[in-house]
């Protein structure tokens, strides 16, 4: 039974729509995988993973000053203490991050190499024990993620000056290439179905 809640998207109307934006896709996807580019191969990535960290703070500065305003916007004394509490936290973390951007670029990257090395630790396990459709894929991707998780911290602190800006500059490349893809895909709709 389809499913009536969302347009579908691929309908006619929303390929045409998404269609007078193909340049603009295309466009976005040339400058993000450039940025993406620049930000890899540029000596300065040090300076890149410090802003990217200082950012990371002043986001949470800001959502946690908007956490706080809703809870009391929301009208209701039912959870708004720990919406405060929560929006305190976010408030407090991001002006320690702001305040020392360097430190903390170093600390949180031993909290990826962590993450990392777990996340590949439980897809090996996963894939070797559930021998699912495409195991093989997670189990390979699962060992990239371990090693690359222990290249990390093998290398702390001295990665925490870098990982995280070479990090952005991978995922702009990532996000520029679906923006393109998605201008390409367009186009190749657009001749056939003129």
């Amino acid at each position: 039974m389809k499913n009536l809640s969302r347009p579908d998207p691929s309908s006619p109307e929303e390929v045409q729509s998404l269609k007078k934006h193909r340049l603009l896709f295309l466009a976005v996807g040339i400058l993000f995988a450039v940025l993406g580019v620049f930000a890899i191969t540029r000596a300065y990535l040090p300076a890149l993973t410090i802003k990217t960290t200082w950012f990371l703070g002043l986001l949470l500065l800001v959502g946690g000053i908007g956490e706080i305003i809703g809870s009391f916007r929301a009208g209701r004394w039912n959870g708004t203490l720990f919406h405060v509490l929560i929006g305190l936290f976010y408030v407090v973390v991001g002006l320690l991050i702001m305040d020392q951007p360097e430190n903390s670029a170093v600390h949180l990257t031993l909290i990826i190499a962590v993450f990392m090395i777990l996340g590949g630790v439980f897809r090996i396990v996963f894939a070797l024990f559930d021998r699912f459709t495409g195991w093989i894929w997670v189990l390979l991707n699962g060992i990239v993620t371990l090693l690359l998780g222990v290249m990390i911290y093998k290398q702390w602190p001295e990665s925490g000056t870098w990982v995280i800006g070479l990090f952005l500059g991978v995922e702009l490349i990532s996000s520029g290439w679906g923006w393109i893809m998605l201008s390409f895909i367009l186009r190749r709709s657009k001749t056939a179905a003129g």
